[in-house]
This record gives structure tokens, C-alpha cells and sequence, in this order.
């Protein structure tokens, strides 16, 4: 398939599935330790932090990199890895990120030694329905788990928090302890609003974006006291260090990154790390050469321009996004891509819930395209930015060459894609001989 141009990361596990039904299951069974990451943002890029970090840490790694984290894509990752005989080394650790919905079925068939959940937004509403519903789905698939492994939780979400009352065994939580962290822009959305359990309203002391803070309710429920926390959150350009509190000893990370989003992604992937026995230092330094995954804030030349990817599939991921675009003075030019597939739900709606207005002031030029461009365009009129600078295209390719026309050389496109967009997109770019920057440094 990859010989033949695909990606090959789905329809081999596909394959091998209708062959074999139980195909992963008996590959799973010669893993030294499996991490399950799931959650609705963050997941292909703490997975990959924690990679990285495994690696670091000599361990050799099974990892669904690509971000296909149905069933099948976890089969194909381990199948590729595996021997002629069907086998994984005995030494060798999975990463596997996983969907919402297919958590429970990759539980059964990877038992996990570590399962992270990051985050709980609304995404896809036509295909996974209320978040609350996924909340209780993965309250029953915790009893699947084995009872000596552990959850690792970002107990700044009340509803992720709130999984540990269904959990009898270790449970490490996350979060974020800086006073100083600006709290979220006035308006912005929040997807989870009140308590499943007492039907009290979330109430907040500190909101950092989403329903994400340091949160209570009226009846005595409150955020709990993290076990590994950043502090001392200092953004910079490209970059973001903190201080990472673990229960050994706090160490100082410069994480090659930006937005608060990377550092939740920083402190599940050392959640995940710690729970499997890896050394603080060796986290710090499996931070510190991440390296952006698949879209989520990948740089690369191509056509001497520079060129950067940041996915936004959701109001929450597009609006946080968008934040790491905000410093005064600074203009973009941006390519705003809106698909409607299966894999990005086929209800656009959400992109009114998005904060494009403060991209007026930032917008230097616009280009809209993807198959739902008509509706992205009208949406960015209201928000105020300045009308696209060539015709909207619903083919991304049509789009892409026109925006990156608009950019002079010495400046850099912003591309906002939705998910299935920015698997276009990211094609396209290398049909074009794109080059990451640090392969051309």
C-alpha cells in the first residue's frame, strides 16, 4: 500500500483482522508493558511524547504514530512490528493511542499496564453522541483493565477526575499548580458545565481554556491535589518551560512546543512514564526532543516558504490553536480548511463556537478552503477577519497553492485544518518536496 502511495496505517490491520480475528490479541501477549493513551484532544501528541521517552529510556517501542487508533490501526501497528512468525520481541513496549469509542475493545485485546485519559470535549457529536455518555462508557470499561494496572488521570477536567471513583487500583493524577496562568478569555466555550453524579454546576476558582481549572462544585466536590503538576509556565517562541513536580523531585523542561495544551501533553506523557519506572531525568530529556506528530504544530519548508500545521478538530482544540497565535503585533497568513468527514463529523456547526474573532487583528491574508469552505468563509466574515484573498476551493489543493501564492518569501503560512483536511493537506506538502525544518537546519 505505502509502495502504491497510502498511508497503509488502517486497511493492513483491516486485512489481517478478517483473517485473524484475534490477530492483536495474541500479538499483545508478548508485550513487556502497554500505555493506552485516550482522551478527545492531546492523544496523538502525548502518545508520541511518551514514545520518545521510552526510547530514550532504551526500551524498544510498538507505536500506532500516525494517529490511527481504531482497532484496526492498532492491529496493523503491531503486526508491522512484529517478526515472519507472528511475534513481538519479549522486551518490547506498546504506545497505543487510542479512539473513544474503540477504548474499550483495544483494552480487551492490549491490557494496559498505564491508561491516560487527557481531556473529555465535545467532538463528533453525530458519532460518539453527549460527552457524558463517553464518560460512563469508560467508567464500565475500567473493569475490563487488569486490577495491577494504572490509571493516570488530568484531574484538572472534572470529568476525567471523576473516574477514579470507579477504580479500585493505583491512580496517578495531573494538573497544572501555576497561579500565574492566565485564566481563559472571557465567553469561551466550555463543554462539560455540570456534575453527572449530583447534577451541580461546575464552579471555578481558576479556568485555564474549556472546563479545564481548578474546579468545585456546591456540594463539596473539588479538583483533587495533583501527584505530578507543572508550575512556573513561562511561554516563548516555538517553545514553553515549567516546571515539572514529580514525586521524586521537581525538574526544570523546555519543551520544544507551545500552548498550554502541550504542557497537559507534557505532564500525561510523564504520568504515563512514571507509572512504568522511567527515571526523571530520562523524562526531561524524552521532552525536550519531542518533536511535533502528524499535523499537530509540524513546521517544513516547501517552495522556500515556511510552512506550519496546527489541527484544530474540535471548538476547544481550534480555540487553543489559535491562542498560540495571539501575541500582540503579530500578523499570519492563514489557510483555514474545513472538511466534513466521517472522521471529522459531519456537522460543521461547531466552528461557530470557535474564537476566530481574535484572529482579526492577526489575520495579514486569508484563504479558505476544503469541502466545507462556503461555510468556514461565511463564519470568518462575521468574526471580522479580511475577505480570502483568492476564491474559496473546495479542493485543498487549489487552496493550498493559492494561499501559499499570497506569502512572501521571508514569512510563513498558517494552516488550520480539520482532521481529514489536514491528512490532505500534509499529502500535498510532500508531493511538493516539503522538508521539516529541522531536515533542512
Amino acid at each position: 500500500m505505502r509502495a502504491l502511495g497510502s498511508g497503509g496505517t488502517a486497511l493492513p490491520g483491516l486485512v489481517v483482522e478478517r483473517l485473524q480475528s484475534n490477530a492483536a490479541d495474541q500479538l499483545a501477549r508478548g508485550l513487556s508493558a502497554t500505555a493506552l493513551i485516550t482522551g478527545t484532544n492531546g492523544k496523538t501528541t502525548t502518545a508520541a511524547m511518551l514514545a520518545r521517552i521510552l526510547r530514550a529510556d532504551g526500551r524498544e517501542v510498538v507505536h500506532n504514530r500516525s494517529g490511527s487508533n481504531l482497532m484496526r490501526g492498532v492491529t496493523a501497528a503491531l503486526v508491522e512490528a512484529a517478526t515472519p512468525l507472528g511475534r513481538l520481541p519479549s522486551s518490547c513496549s506498546a504506545v497505543l493511542e487510542a479512539d473513544e469509542a474503540a477504548l474499550p475493545a483495544i483494552a480487551e485485546a492490549a491490557p494496559p499496564t498505564v491508561a491516560v485519559f487527557t481531556n473529555l470535549m465535545r467532538d463528533q457529536l453525530d458519532r460518539y453522541g453527549e460527552i457524558e455518555s463517553i464518560a460512563l462508557r469508560w467508567a464500565e470499561a475500567l473493569n475490563i483493565f487488569p486490577r495491577d494496572s494504572t490509571i493516570a488521570l488530568n484531574v484538572d477536567d472534572p470529568l476525567i477526575a471523576s473516574l477514579a471513583m470507579h477504580w479500585k487500583g493505583s491512580c496517578l493524577r495531573y494538573g497544572i499548580e501555576d497561579p500565574n496562568v492566565p485564566p481563559a478569555p472571557a465567553g469561551e466555550i466550555m463543554d462539560a458545565v455540570w456534575d453527572p453524579q449530583t447534577q451541580d454546576d461546575f464552579r471555578y476558582t481558576r479556568r485555564y481554556f474549556a472546563q479545564l481549572g481548578r474546579w468545585h462544585t456546591r456540594s463539596g466536590a473539588e479538583r483533587p491535589c495533583p501527584d505530578i503538576a507543572a508550575d512556573e509556565i513561562e511561554p516563548g517562541s516555538g517553545s514553553i518551560t515549567f516546571t515539572l513536580r514529580l514525586p521524586e523531585a521537581p525538574i526544570a523542561v523546555t519543551l520544544p512546543a507551545e500552548g498550554l495544551y502541550s504542557v497537559y501533553n507534557a505532564l500525561a506523557a510523564s504520568a504515563a512514564s512514571m507509572a512504568l519506572g522511567v527515571s526523571p531525568e530520562t523524562i526531561r530529556r524524552g521532552l525536550e526532543s519531542h518533536e511535533a506528530a502528524f499535523g499537530r504544530q509540524e513546521e517544513v519548508i516547501v517552495e522556500g516558504r515556511r510552512v506550519r500545521v496546527l489541527l484544530g478538530k474540535n471548538p476547544s482544540g481550534m480555540n487553543q490553536a489559535l491562542r498560540t497565535l495571539q501575541r500582540p503585533g503579530e500578523r499570519h497568513h492563514l489557510l483555514v480548511l474545513l472538511n466534513d468527514g466521517i472522521a471529522d463529523g459531519t456537522d460543521v456547526s461547531w466552528i461557530w463556537d470557535v474564537d476566530w474573532e481574535s484572529q482579526a487583528e492577526h489575520c495579514a491574508s486569508l484563504t479558505v478552503g476544503g469541502r466545507r469552505a462556503a461555510d468556514m468563509a461565511l463564519r470568518l466574515e462575521y468574526a471580522g477577519l479580511p475577505a480570502p484573498g483568492a476564491p474559496i476551493a473546495n479542493d485543498v489543493g487549489l487552496a493550498l497553492s493559492a494561499a501559499l501564492d499570497a506569502v512572501p518569501d521571508s514569512e510563513q503560512l498558517v494552516i488550520l485544518p480539520t482532521y481529514t483536511a489536514m491528512l490532505d493537506v500534509r499529502q500535498r506538502l510532500g508531493q511538493m518536496g516539503a522538508s521539516r525544518l529541522w531536515d533542512v537546519a
